[in-house]
Parts: C-alpha cells; sequence; structure tokens
C-alpha cells in the first residue's frame, strides 16, 4: 500500500473510532515549547494532532502506534491495514 494511501485509510480508520485528525505546524510556536504529534482530549473530544511538517511515513508510523492499541475487534479494516497495526501493537 502507497504511504498516500496508508495515510488516508489511518485517518478513515481514525473517524470511525471518534478520533478527529487535525495536522498543525509546530514550527511557528513560541520559542523553548516542544511539541509532539500525538492523541489528547479537547473538550471531551478525542483529537490526534499532528506536526504538518513531518515525513508522510513519521505520520503513518505515529497514527499506527496510537491506533493499535485501541479495540479494533469489532471494526473491518482492510487487512493490508490490519497486518500494518499489528506491526506497531505495543510501541
Amino acid at each position: 500500500m502507497k504511504q498516500e494511501h496508508l495515510y488516508q485509510e489511518l485517518k478513515n480508520l481514525s473517524e470511525k473510532l471518534g478520533i478527529r485528525v487535525t495536522e498543525k505546524s509546530f514550527r511557528n510556536i513560541a520559542a523553548g515549547i516542544r511539541f509532539q504529534s500525538g492523541l489528547c482530549r479537547i473538550r471531551g473530544k478525542d483529537r490526534f494532532i499532528m506536526d504538518r511538517n513531518i515525513s508522510l511515513s513519521q505520520k503513518n508510523e505515529l497514527l499506527a502506534e496510537c491506533l493499535a492499541a485501541m479495540p479494533l475487534e469489532n471494526i473491518y479494516i482492510v487487512p493490508a491495514l490490519r497486518e500494518y497495526l499489528e506491526k506497531h501493537k505495543g510501541k
């Protein structure tokens, strides 16, 4: 599966789980403050805030690590994506 397609599939799965994926640039944030991409809760809703400036493969890995920890048993996931998530389980 191509990186672009994989990223879209991961974002679609996130939406099914009620997690909105948002990309933000962390470059323009005040000096001395470090930010990382990751899952957070804002006003009671889950969001995954992704650094827009990282590579697509890094975005896929970060999102897969987050989603692999979720209960996915009752959700249909295409086999290639499920296999990718299994590789990232427990990281």
